[in-house]
Formats: structure tokens, sequence, C-alpha cells
């Protein structure tokens, strides 16, 4: 199979499992802290186990990958923490869609990092993203909750932006299971001396989420991202990413019975409008490439 084509059908897989990620906000009673570092924890040794059987070596080529790495690690450490905060201010919907500001920020940085010009279909394609997040962002005041809920998703979609360039052209040339296993390895320590007294009294089903949080829902879709950005612009990955609320949404419905009004259903159906545009959009340009080669 066509590379590109195999990176798009991996990366749509995967957004279903990220979307899900978004409930253990929820459903784990610990602060965004606490369940960033047991996510982290589970999912390096999942990811270096992965790496072993893969056939490679664990160290990393040279000094300047180290800092990288450590780069990668700080910045996903914040973006995880601050990803489960948003939702635990306000709600699974909001927190979610707050962070999908993100394909915006990507598309407008992106020519910074690759050289490339911003063309007008890239512009209109966030300004479908932002208008589909206005819809389903709720009307709310800079006193409450919900607000502080949304800038503190805001904030992490700029650090996940970042963070996806940085991996595309520094970081790419590892596999996305030794990739993801080297930034796991930095958040564990960065956020141990954050974490609360209430890690080490949880229950076996709080256990049992961490478990299942940091490894098929961490490990496994985060290694598979990696992989895909080898082959897929990082304007690729945000904007068809932007089904993941769409499934987070669908998921909090069933599991959690949070309702979603019009403007949610409205403005999901548009940032998945360019979602899908933006994976038909690739195929033409990967068709175009293999035509004049």
């Amino acid at each position: 199979m066509d590379p590109v084509k195999k990176s798009l059908i991996s990366l749509h897989v995967t957004v279903m499992l990220l979307g899900g990620t978004a409930l253990f906000s929820k459903l784990i009673p610990l602060n965004a802290i606490d369940i960033t570092f047991g996510r982290s924890f589970f999912a390096c040794v999942v990811l270096f186990i992965v790496a072993k059987l893969m056939g490679e070596g664990w160290r990393l080529n040279n000094r300047r990958d180290y800092l990288i790495a450590f780069s990668l690690g700080i910045i996903m450490a914040v973006h995880w923490v601050t990803y489960f905060m948003a939702m635990q201010y306000s709600s699974v919907s909001v927190g979610i869609i707050a962070l999908f500001t993100f394909p915006v920020i990507t598309v407008l940085l992106e020519p910074y990092f690759e050289k490339i010009r911003l063309v007008w279909q890239d512009i209109a394609s966030a300004i479908v993203v932002l208008v589909g997040i206005i819809l389903i962002v709720p009307d709310a005041s800079l006193d409450n909750d919900v607000t502080l809920g949304v800038i503190i998703g805001v904030f992490s979609a700029f650090l996940y932006a970042i963070r996806n360039l940085l991996h595309r052209t520094y970081f790419s040339h590892y596999s996305g299971a030794k990739a993801m296993a080297w930034q796991t390895l930095i958040i564990c320590p960065t956020l141990l001396f954050f974490v609360s007294d209430d890690l080490g009294k949880i229950d076996i089903n709080t256990l049992w989420l961490l478990l299942t949080l940091g490894i098929f829902f961490t490990a496994v879709p985060h290694a598979m991202v990696a992989s895909a950005l080898k082959h897929l612009r990082a304007k690729t990955f945000s904007l068809v990413a932007c089904m993941q609320p769409f499934y987070a949404v669908i998921f909090a419905m069933v599991l959690i019975n949070e309702q979603p009004n019009w403007q949610t259903i409205v403005g999901g159906l548009l940032v998945i409008s360019a979602a899908v545009y933006e994976t038909i959009n690739t195929h033409r340009e990967n068709q175009k490439v293999k035509t004049c080669s």
C-alpha cells in the first residue's frame, strides 16, 4: 500500500482513540497532573518494550537528539496537563473544542518551519475550523470556569501545534514508538515533584483506568501519530484530527451523559468537513507528485 495512503488510514484510527482520552478527565478521580503522570508512566514502559521488540536500540543518535527529546517531553508534559485541566474546569465538549484551535495555529506556523508558502486553501480550511469551534464553545463570561477551561485549552493547543511541528522537523527520523517513549520518559521526572498524595492512594478501579489510558489510548495512538508524520505534513494531521472532537462528544454522550446542543452539532459538522477536505486534498497532491515523477 502507498505510504501516504497507509498513513492516512492509520491517522483516522488514531484520532478515534485519541478522542476517547477526553473522557478520562472525568472518569479518573485525580487532578490533571496526577492523571498525566500515570498516563505517561504506563505509556513509557509499553513504548520502550515495543521499540525493543522492533529491534531498535534505546539510545538516540547524538547529543542534539537528546536535547530535542528533552524539549519535546517538556512541551508534551505541559500540553497534557493543560489538556486535562481544560476539561476538568469546563466539560469534555468545551475542553476538546478549545484544544482544537491547534489546526488553525499549525496552519499559520507551518510555513516558518518547512519553508513553504501559505496558500488560500489553508486559510479557508482554518477559517472553517475556527467557525466550527466558535459555534461549539458556549456563551461564557470571564468570571466562570468554562471560560477558564477555554483559555487553558487554547494554550494547550498552541503547545500541541509547536510539538507536532518540532517533531516532524527534528525528530521524525526515529520510529513512532521510540520517539514517544523518550518523550514520555521526560514527562515522568518532570511531573514527579508535582504529583499529589492522592496518586499513592488510588483504588484498583482507578489503577485500571490509568493503565487503559496509558496503554491503549496513549502508547498505541501516539506511536501511530509519530509514524504518520513521517509521510504527512503537520497541517494534514492537524486538520484530519479535527474529527477527534466528534468522537469525544459521541463518547461523552454515551458514557457520561453529556448532551450537545445544536451549536455543537453544526460546529462539529464544520470541523469534520474541513478534515475530510484535507484528506481528499492530500490524496490529490500525492497523485500529482506521482504523475510528475
